[in-house]
């Protein structure tokens, strides 16, 4: 089932770096420290590097665990469009839990690593210690505020786009600058990324397949918001009831994220009723980026001072 081993990294020599087979795919994953597991999950167009200021944070009392999730930087990049749907993308967590032989983790996920760590969490609760979702939308939720909120809605496009058969050449243009002109311009800007952060990003996205097994979470998932115009009468009849977590959960959200909306907090508590909320006003979807120390307090916090 596994096959580990240590790999010379060109970034990220302060941690381990090691592969493993779960699932039919083989996942790179970054590690350090010893102790009870914490495992991070990136979104796009992100990778294991995104959560590097907490793994040096909490390093010193967990075993933390960030992979590469599969179609990114190191990992493997299956090629069907059916590959990224979401209950194959739990059951790689899944087995890699166990890989790493844990009874439960600490799951910390952001974007889509959050949107499929709600889900693990709904199918394996027996497997999670705590959730930690950042600025990830609960999926009934989501499929609310598509169905409710016309701001969403709009806000939402880029999925759209992003699931096109043009993205990858648009996005991929003159060395990524459309994409990281969405994603990381504005901390890159203000500072909050640096020049090396940049050049860790666009080493991630140049590797062959990955901008495609990226986007293929956004062609795979079944909640898309309407086109313009159109009636939301073709988005997904689900049932909340479905979708209740019952794992002690904390939310970071950063309030200035202009694709997520803070809608996507409100009747939260219904579907998670061991739920904490922390607003940062001044983040936007970036947040992990802009406020890493804010952000491990919070998670600290929630731990019990564990941290």
């Amino acid at each position: 089932m596994d096959d580990e081993q240590d790999e010379p990294m060109p970034l990220g020599g302060e941690f381990e770096h090691h592969e493993v087979v779960v699932n039919g795919v083989r996942l790179h994953y970054a590690a350090a420290g010893a102790g009870p597991v914490m495992l991070f999950v990136h979104g796009f167009p992100e990778f294991w590097y995104t959560w590097r200021h907490q793994l040096r944070h909490f390093r010193a009392s967990h075993r933390v665990i960030a992979p590469d999730m599969r179609g990114y930087n190191l990992s493997d990049k299956p090629p069907r469009v059916e590959q990224y749907a979401a209950p194959q993308i739990v059951e790689d967590l899944r087995q890699l839990i166990a890989h790493l032989g844990a009874a439960r983790v600490v799951l910390v996920a952001h974007d889509w690593g959050g949107a499929i760590a709600w889900a693990f969490a709904i199918a394996h609760p027996e497997l999670v210690e705590r959730l930690v979702i950042v600025n990830a939308p609960h999926p009934w939720v989501f499929l609310r505020e598509f169905r409710q909120n016309p701001a969403q809605r709009e806000a939402s496009q880029y999925m759209r786009f992003f699931r096109s058969a043009e993205a990858e050449a648009r996005l991929s243009a003159d060395d990524f600058k459309a994409l990281w002109e969405f994603t990381y311009a504005v901390p890159h800007r203000r500072g909050h990324v640096d020049d090396a952060d940049r050049a860790a990003y666009l080493a991630a996205w140049r590797r062959p397949g990955a901008l495609t097994g990226g986007l293929n979470w956004y062609r795979a998932t079944p909640l898309v918001p309407p086109a313009k115009g159109e009636s939301a009468d073709g988005l997904p009849d689900l049932k909340p009831d479905g979708f209740r977590v019952r794992v002690p959960t904390l939310v970071i959200w950063g309030m200035r994220d202009s694709a997520l909306l803070p809608g996507n907090l409100d009747g939260l508590a219904d579907l998670v009723p061991d739920l904490q909320i922390l607003r940062i006003p001044e983040a936007t979807h970036w947040v992990v980026e802009e406020v890493p120390d804010q952000v491990n307090r919070a998670i600290e916090g929630f731990l019990g001072g564990t941290g």
